[in-house]
């Protein structure tokens, strides 16, 4: 019996480090913007290569800024202007593929009047006469926040709309404020809605506020570059494109 046991045991011990060694980890970084299509994507990309994605999701800025340091991550996704990024060292500039791009828009608790935002006067109008506006910090480095800030600034109401808006932690955090009736008007990424009980307006007029694009780069001091060079890969395909329509992306640039 003993001789027995001792045969099974080298055995055993290269099974299990043959099994270690095929489960590799992929790191990725991205914007709250695209989570819900990376989300989606992550378990076929896993499925077809064997790899683990650890994703890690934050601000459009805050992301950026973490890459930007030294950070290391095998997938970094940001949005331009990124020059110091670029400038870092910390992606590989020839992997860049953009992936989608996305519209901050406005949505309200489902069964409530639709406002007119098709111009930019319409949109100007619309925000003067709502009661309060629900939109995610800026100072936290949200992008979309920041985004709305400007075209306050840009259709020259910020000072008026002070009193009547609600800053949350992050778009999530705004759409269910505007759901509960907390916040008569929400804004934030198209891809941030799906709060359940809201009805989707639409987008802000593109002279207003230009869509954020968002690029994927293979990490500069990724531990695995042809496992990031798949994953960006498979950001950038059709099927990813498929789902980053139906999260209210338009794919590529």
């Amino acid at each position: 019996m003993k001789k027995f046991i001792s045969a099974i045991v080298p055995v055993a011990a290269v099974f299990v480090s043959f099994a270690g060694a095929q489960t590799k980890e992929i790191t990725l970084i991205a914007p709250g913007g695209i989570r819900a299509a990376v989300e989606q994507l992550i378990p076929g990309f896993e499925r077809k290569t064997g790899y683990k994605v650890k994703a890690t999701f934050g601000s459009g800025l805050g992301t950026k800024l973490q890459v930007a340091r030294g950070e290391s991550f095998d997938v970094p996704i940001v949005q331009p202007p990124y020059p110091e990024v670029l400038e870092s060292g910390n992606v590989v500039v020839s992997s860049a593929k953009t992936l989608a791009s996305v519209s901050v828009g406005i949505a309200v608790k489902r069964g409530a009047v639709r406002p007119d935002i098709s111009t930019a006067d319409a949109l100007k109008r619309t925000l003067l006469a709502a009661k309060s506006v629900a939109y995610p910090d800026s100072k936290g480095g949200a992008a979309a926040g920041v985004s709305f800030e400007e075209a306050l600034r840009k259709l020259g109401i910020a000072s008026q709309m002070e009193p009547k808006l609600k800053r949350a932690q992050g778009g999530a955090a705004a759409m269910a404020m505007t759901a509960k009736g907390e916040a008569e008007i929400g804004v934030t990424f198209l891809s941030e809605m799906s709060e359940p009980g809201l009805d989707i307006v639409g987008a802000l007029p593109k002279d207003v506020v230009a869509p954020t694009t968002l690029v994927a780069f293979v990490g500069g001091h990724s531990k695995d570059p042809a496992g990031a060079k798949a994953l960006v890969d498979w950001l950038a395909s059709p099927d990813a494109a498929a789902i980053y329509k139906a999260q209210g992306m338009q794919p590529g640039r």
